[in-house]
């Protein structure tokens, strides 16, 4: 005989009662929870060494000021009509800003790989674009506070001022931005921290290096100058320069352009090769 008086399961599927204790949690188009969380999570990942990840570019930038204008003559050497210690620190503090976005996600990402902690990342709700905008996004926001750190130190030493701060805004973020989607595509590829100093050291820093951080392009020869204006690390260095000088070695709006083109087709890029999970699932 069947009781009719029996107490059901609460939490056997389908009873409303469950529902309406546990309501489901609608995220919407986009998962801002997770999203935030991982980007705070990256965030903190470098903050918490701070003194490696901020402290030490900024002094290894005040020892290039140091080593160039001494032996270059910074105090009486002048680029056009530019002291050479204001010409060249805007060089330096795009360098450092580019070298710590590209190791934020370059790094985070392998170590995540090596340690084999990647499925955290992998298996919450987090669509491929939230993963790639909240490690792109913290990349960001990690060379951005070293540029400002390292900024900041140079003050008393080199005669710097802002004269277009929408150039130094948006190509300082810009160009983080394309570090850091480089680091994240770094990161993917690499398989061991091998692979990672080797990108670092043959790719990032000669780049870096040699795209006009340290001398105008305009000493370069007729190709080399041409080839010179087709380069990206020039887009950004003669940009961010442009916005404390007030003066370019190319054209202002073809970098805003071509660097804003890069970051969209590096975005994409990383997006994809998130979706299917490039060396992420094993």
């Amino acid at each position: 005989m069947t009781n009719d008086l029996a107490v059901r399961d609460p939490l056997v599927e389908g009873d409303p009662r469950l529902s309406a204790l546990h309501p489901e949690r609608a995220m919407g188009a986009v998962n801002w929870i997770g999203f935030w969380t991982l980007y705070l999570k990256e965030v903190q990942r470098f903050l918490k060494v701070f003194t490696q990840t901020i402290v030490a570019p900024a002094v290894t930038t005040l020892l290039f000021l140091a080593v160039f204008s001494l032996a270059l003559g910074g105090a009486t050497r002048h680029i056009g009509a530019v002291p050479y210690l204001a010409f060249l620190a805007p060089g330096l503090i795009m360098m450092a800003i580019v070298q710590n976005a590209f190791s934020n996600t370059a790094s985070s990402l392998l170590i995540s790989k090596v340690q084999g902690n990647i499925v955290d990342v992998l298996m919450p709700p987090l669509s491929a674009g939230e993963v790639t905008t909240a490690y792109a996004l913290a990349g960001v926001t990690r060379g951005l506070a070293v540029g400002l750190v390292v900024g900041l130190s140079m003050l008393p030493f080199a005669p710097m001022r802002v004269l277009h701060p929408w150039a130094v805004l948006y190509f300082a973020a810009s160009a983080s931005l394309m570090l850091a989607l480089v680091g994240l595509l770094g990161g993917l590829w690499a398989d061991k921290f091998d692979h990672m100093a080797a990108v670092t050291n043959f790719v990032i820093t000669p780049l870096s290096f040699l795209s006009g951080t340290f001398y105008s392009v305009r000493q370069l020869p007729g190709v080399w100058y041409q080839v010179s204006q087709a380069d990206p690390f020039f887009f950004m260095i003669d940009g961010f320069r442009y916005g404390f000088i007030g003066q370019a070695d190319g054209s202002i709006l073809r970098a805003a352009v071509g660097l804003a083109v890069i970051d969209v087709l590096l975005w994409g890029l990383c997006h994809v090769l998130v979706k299917v999970g490039y060396k992420l699932k094993a």
